[in-house]
């Protein structure tokens, strides 16, 4: 008996019209075609649009925008010539106060329908340059033998494939008003086939630029390299296999990138691959933020968990009597016991763990605490909370990445652990995403 392969259905072709109701997590416009939901990628709320599908699926269906019938008051002209096409950013097309409106109106509802609270205090929203904010990125690099040219980016709008942009406007200048000229350097070198990826890291001074390769490159390629990296006043690095394999090219300097937190006194090492917020300026704000909440004094020992390189943990620990920070990567926690070093910051101690497995044995784990500050992943703390029993802080800060899991953990620290929501409140670290950064405060 002849099998015939299962076909995807064919798309219609033809434009349909829509009413656009409200906004996905991520920024998509939400509406309805014969009952069906819709999610159209750069369409807001009341707008009547034209698109064309690009996905269908049982429940529901993606598509873009191919004619506005009607405008929202708050959509203006994208700042960037690639936007659309570079899946980068998703709100250009929004006015940068509204953008931060609408995360904190996403805050708002996640926190009702997750964690079945209400936000009764907003803090103000924290904001920052919208532009040329980002310091730390991947960037995909790929030879396209077709048009003979190297791309250096970001990944098309919800395909796999490179994106064809000669800059980036949300990217540090330093970086992102050169993407045509590293395409072409790259395109001069015997390995340009065999370069994936560019990890960026900028810090407040210097450039560094670690690049993959597949081969080692040839001692013409390494000239090549230095001299871009002379010309740009940036440093080229390169990386074999993993983070902890990334060195200068031959003959040059090791060149550490660094950021500080001028009204604390401090400045923070960091290599390359290692994470650090992308927004120095968000940054500082918010840490601000964390230890004017807190408003520690000498008598409270304090527990940072993710603590990372210690982006919390040593500016709390020039007001609180103690702080503890705990990190699942080792290489952090030794980059953040170096960085106590290089700060002459004693009160503190690190330690490695993985917070999603049972940590009960730990001798840390045992103490108490009289406030806690929790900074995690876009996974979430909800495996950590329940031992805040044995802690028992009066006060916990969360910062969040993922408003969705914070306002689940919200609702276990209210309903399960008897901490009251005090305020929340969100802020722009990603100018022109839908990535949404928000702090909540509980007490006692």
């Amino acid at each position: 008996m002849k099998r015939t392969r299962s076909r995807k259905k064919k798309l219609p072709e033809a434009p349909v019209t829509i009413t656009i109701e409200s906004l996905t997590h991520d920024g998509r416009g939400v509406g309805h075609v014969d009952g069906k939901v819709v999610f159209i990628d750069e369409a807001l709320p009341g707008e009547e649009v034209e698109f064309i599908y690009t996905d269908s699926r049982k429940d529901y269906a993606e598509g873009k925008v191919v004619a506005l019938l009607s405008q929202a008051p708050e959509r203006v002209a994208a700042g960037c010539p690639h936007y659309g096409v570079c899946g980068g950013c998703s709100f250009q097309h929004v006015e940068e106060s509204t953008q931060i409106r609408i995360k904190q109106g996403l805050l708002e509802e996640q926190f009702k329908r997750i964690g079945k609270l209400a936000i009764t205090e907003f803090w103000p929203p924290l904001t920052g340059p919208h532009w040329g904010y980002r310091r730390k990125a991947r960037m995909g690099v790929k030879y396209v033998a077709k048009k003979d040219r190297v791309l250096v980016g970001f990944r098309e709008k919800r395909h796999p494939y490179l994106a064809e942009i000669d800059s980036c406007r949300v990217m540090h200048e330093s970086v992102g008003n050169r993407l045509l000229a590293l395409g072409e350097m790259i395109a001069q070198l015997s390995i340009r086939e065999k370069i994936p990826q560019i990890e960026v890291a900028i810090g407040d001074d210097v450039c560094v630029l670690a690049f993959r390769v597949l081969e080692p490159p040839t001692a013409d390629d390494q000239a090549i390299m230095r001299a871009f990296a002379h010309e740009h006043g940036v440093s080229v690095c390169l990386q074999a296999k993993g983070p902890d394999t990334i060195v200068p090219l031959d003959d040059e300097p090791e060149v550490i990138p660094t950021y500080s937190l001028p009204d604390h006194g401090i400045t923070f090492k960091f290599r390359p691959a290692m994470f650090t917020q992308v927004n120095y300026d968000i940054n500082r704000q918010m840490i601000n933020r964390v230890l004017a909440t807190l408003n520690l004094t000498r008598q409270d020992t304090v527990l940072d968990l993710f603590c990372g390189l210690g982006n919390f943990t040593l500016p709390m620990a020039k007001y609180a009597g103690h702080v503890v920070g705990i990190e699942g990567d080792q290489p952090l926690v030794n980059h953040a016991k170096a960085n106590a070093q290089f700060n002459g910051i004693e009160n503190v101690e690190f330690y490695a763990a993985d917070l999603s497995k049972d940590i009960t044995g730990e001798a840390w784990a045992q103490r108490k605490f009289t406030k806690i500050l929790l900074d995690p992943s876009r996974a979430g703390a909800a495996e950590v909370l329940p031992l805040l029993k044995i802690w028992q802080p009066e006060q916990v800060v969360y910062v969040s990445c993922n408003p969705s899991t914070l306002a689940r953990d919200a609702g276990i620290l209210v309903n399960e652990l008897g901490y009251n929501l005090v305020k929340a409140g969100v802020m722009d670290m990603f100018p022109q995403t839908g990535h949404v950064e928000s702090m909540a405060l509980f007490r006692k």
